[in-house]
């Protein structure tokens, strides 16, 4: 759809700038070799079958090589193969013209728009295109001199019509550079074709796919955004609805596994609807800075919980066992200075003056850690009782997940104190009998 909005724009002006061509050509004075020549052109031009006009052009190019008309004969040629949907007759065209005038805006033009179509990535194929696109934004000054704009043509248009051709040769830059993997060119020359095209969408989907093949990270959240133009946006230039909604998958999977969720993903496709180009402030959370950030607001507000939470999810990694071997067995956990770490007592054992307990630190249910004393504790405590400790890690297992400490009496605080044992009360003494009187 892009290239059908473009082809109607931009090869209006190509015309117009090819008249002035034309005008030199006739200011020459061409002249035709014979009546049968100019007659074979008029037949060529009044042919509405374009097989039987490509025949006749074929003829013509036989029988007259150099014609002075050669590049109306070309002109003729690519009209002819655009009837008949040949993209290839027309790059062929193209690569002869450029190769009888170098700076043929209609030629330069025609191999910058059928480059992408034509997927043609063989290092030749890409170097032509290439030349083709720098030749083509090294001559925007020359094509469009103001001198050279067509009577009845506004300023506005004539702006227009550069702007456009600029916009073209970035975009051909950018796909040949990302055919290369030459991520960082492409992204630079796609970024310059939506400034001056927005309506792209083709080219943020290519825009997006360069930042994640250079794989800069801090970058990706702008990947995405590109890909929601693609998949989001439905104005002029858009995608056709099949790969709308294809490139809308695509972006709404990415997006997902980026974020840990779809929370934003919509607002996120309504800002690209609107925008060619993320705003300057424009971020998207990863999962691990989402998880940095809860992590930081944990710290905050449960200093405690949060450094538990950093070791636990640490040992839950695939490498847990050997983090714990070479960062934490036999090391005092949480080092003096830093606070105790904190649980809730779920069981110990025995059931009275225990040498074991067993704590949930995580929440208040799930057995994580295991307390274990050469001097045991005095008395009982009840499930839910809040323990403080710290420790020497001595095993673990990551499945099921569990954290062995041995741990001195005075390094666990919260474990009640017994009971006094109430005093027998005191027995009252006898009472005495009184003495009997005497008679």
């Amino acid at each position: 759809m892009w290239a059908r909005s473009l082809f109607s724009r931009a090869s209006a002006i190509c015309l117009a700038v090819g008249a002035q061509l034309l005008c030199a050509q006739a200011q020459q004075q061409p002249q035709w070799k014979d009546r049968a020549e100019y007659d074979l052109y008029a037949a060529i031009t009044k042919e509405a079958d374009a097989k039987k006009a490509l025949a006749l052009l074929d003829e013509w190019k036989q029988k007259y090589p150099d014609s002075q008309f050669f590049e109306e004969r070309l002109r003729l040629y690519m009209e002819t193969h655009r009837k008949l949907n040949s993209a290839a007759g027309m790059m062929g065209v193209a690569k002869e013209w450029l190769g009888r005038n170098p700076k043929s805006i209609q030629a330069l033009y025609y191999v910058c728009l059928l480059t992408p179509s034509l997927n043609d990535t063989s290092p030749d194929a890409l170097a032509f295109s290439e030349k083709a696109a720098k030749a083509l934004l090294a001559n925007l000054d020359e094509f469009f001199a103001p001198a050279k704009k067509p009577a009845g043509t506004s300023d506005a248009d004539w702006q227009k019509g550069r702007s456009d051709m600029a916009a073209l040769a970035h975009r051909t830059l950018g796909w040949v550079a990302l055919s290369r993997k030459d991520y960082a060119e492409a992204e630079n020359q796609l970024v310059q074709n939506l400034k001056l095209n927005p309506n792209d969408a083709e080219a943020s989907a290519w825009l997006g796919t360069a930042i994640v093949g250079a794989k800069k990270v801090d970058t990706y959240h702008h990947a995405l955004f590109h890909f929601a133009r693609a998949g989001c946006y439905e104005g002029p230039g858009a995608l056709d609805p099949a790969r709308r909604k294809q490139m809308y998958a695509y972006f709404e999977k990415a997006y997902t596994k980026y974020h840990g969720s779809g929370e934003g993903l919509q607002q996120v496709c309504q800002l690209a609807k609107t925008h060619a180009l993320p705003p300057e402030n424009f971020t998207i959370l990863s999962v691990a800075e989402l998880a940095e950030l809860k992590q930081k607001e944990l710290k905050e507000r449960d200093p405690q919980l949060a450094f538990w939470i950093m070791l636990r999810d640490a040992l839950k990694e695939a490498n847990g066992e050997q983090y714990f071997e070479s960062s934490m067995k036999d090391a005092l956990v949480p080092p003096e200075g830093e606070r105790p770490l904190r649980g809730k007592l779920l069981r110990h054992s025995p059931a009275k003056n225990p040498k074991e307990l067993v704590l949930a630190l995580s929440d208040d249910s799930t057995a994580e850690v295991t307390l274990r004393l050469e001097e045991p504790l005095t008395g009982t405590a009840e499930p839910g009782t809040v323990i403080q400790f710290r420790g020497v890690p001595k095993q673990f297992t990551r499945e099921p997940f569990m954290l062995v400490f041995e741990c001195e009496k005075d390094q666990i605080t919260g474990w009640p104190a017994p009971t006094p044992k109430k005093a027998a009360p005191a027995k009252k003494a006898p009472a005495k009998k009184s003495a009997a009187k005497k008679g």
